[in-house]
């Protein structure tokens, strides 16, 4: 699922690890929220977005992406968080996290979600300096409907985007194979996925190096 580097040798992989490890271990700062288009920063950084319904573990695995424990507000409130939330990498800032509002959430207002919707695809359709989204998908439970809502988005909004199976901890390992052989399997349907998942365990720290090294490889893209 993880695989080699881009070049396919494990040397290259294990050194595109170590970057992304020295990265993520120097400055991560909290830039700004955006709960509209005309609050979004100025586009002079390439961009990575993290996308997944409500308590996928989204913040969760940002924090254990950034190794700092409150750099994303976890929630037990589905729906808590409608703004687009922006964090610098490096020093000088090389890089820029985007943290998504989730999506999914069965209680929330229809007037909520809708706001959700247009910010969305607005910042989707129109972020020039977007170089991927990363959408998160609940190992125990594996593609939803508003994962598809998401991924179909995406599509047509020509994002490149690649799927990330959260809280693989949660289940035994033959449930994630197959999981995981079907999320493959549906990524492959969609012309701007990437062909390949990642597995992560936020608590365990499972697949967080190899997410750091593609989140650093999106950067490059």
């Amino acid at each position: 699922m993880n695989g080699p580097g881009p070049d396919g040798s494990e040397e290259d992989n294990g050194e595109r690890i170590e970057a992304a490890r020295k990265l993520f271990a120097g400055p991560i700062n909290f830039l700004k929220s955006a709960p509209g288009l005309q609050f979004l920063p100025d586009p002079d950084l390439p961009e990575v977005a993290f996308a997944g319904r409500s308590n996928v573990g989204k913040s969760s695995l940002l924090n254990a992406l950034t190794n700092r424990n409150g750099l994303a507000r976890t929630s037990n409130t589905p729906g808590r968080t409608q703004e687009l939330n922006f964090f610098d990498v490096g020093e000088p800032p090389i890089l820029r996290l985007v943290d998504m509002p989730g999506y999914g959430f069965a209680e929330a207002p229809k007037d909520v979600v809708r706001r959700w919707k247009f910010l969305v695809n607005d910042f989707l359709r129109g972020r020039p300096t977007l170089k991927r989204a990363l959408v998160l998908i609940d190992s125990r439970h594996g593609v939803k409907p508003p994962d598809l809502e998401m991924m179909e988005m995406l599509d047509k909004a020509a994002v490149s985007y690649r799927l990330v199976l959260t809280k693989s901890d949660k289940i035994k390992a033959s449930a994630l194979e197959a999981v995981s052989a079907a999320v493959v399997a549906e990524a492959r349907k969609h012309a701007a996925a990437h062909p390949e998942i990642l597995a992560t365990s936020s608590e365990k720290g499972g697949g967080i190096p190899e997410l750091r090294a593609a989140v650093l490889d999106a950067m490059k893209a």
